[in-house]
């Protein structure tokens, strides 16, 4: 995701796209934009030509850089890497009632086996295919990313 270009987001249609050489799975993956994520991919604009991702006008090269690890550090959280992020995305998309299928489909896994592995939490309600940014009004509502 931090290698994100520009030219792999359609703010039009509401997508960005993980290409197969990018994605664990190698097979390409597009993923829905919710109203919170295209207002921060909205944000980046013009801070880069080519890249969405950046810090102080250079493009993102890696995750695990000091900042990231000195944000989980004032968040109280341990133990936790970049990847641990496509977990916690699988939990909270079920929570809401993504079903496992469109959730694997999300998330291009191979198997429902895979999502299980991934999504850690058994939810139900109602069904959405959108990811979203994790915002003060989730936190409010009671989502949280511990499990």
């Amino acid at each position: 995701m931090l290698g994100l270009k520009w030219s792999d987001v359609d703010m039009e249609r509401r997508k960005a796209w993980v290409h197969a050489d990018e994605a664990k799975g190698g097979e390409a993956i597009g993923v829905p934009l919710n109203d919170e994520a295209v207002a921060v991919l909205r944000e980046e604009l013009g801070k880069h030509p080519l890249r969405v991702f950046t810090f102080k006008g250079k493009p993102l090269g890696q995750a695990n850089t000091r900042a990231w690890r000195n944000a989980l550090k004032r968040a109280g959280i341990s133990n936790f890497r970049w990847h641990d992020l496509r977990h916690v995305r699988a939990t909270w998309h079920v929570m809401p009632g993504t079903t496992m299928a469109e959730l694997q489909e999300l998330g291009a896994w191979k198997s429902e086996t895979m999502v299980r592995r991934y999504a850690h939490f058994a939810g139900g309600g109602r069904q959405t295919g959108y990811i979203f940014v994790y915002t003060a009004e989730n936190r409010n509502a009671g989502i949280d990313a511990s499990y």
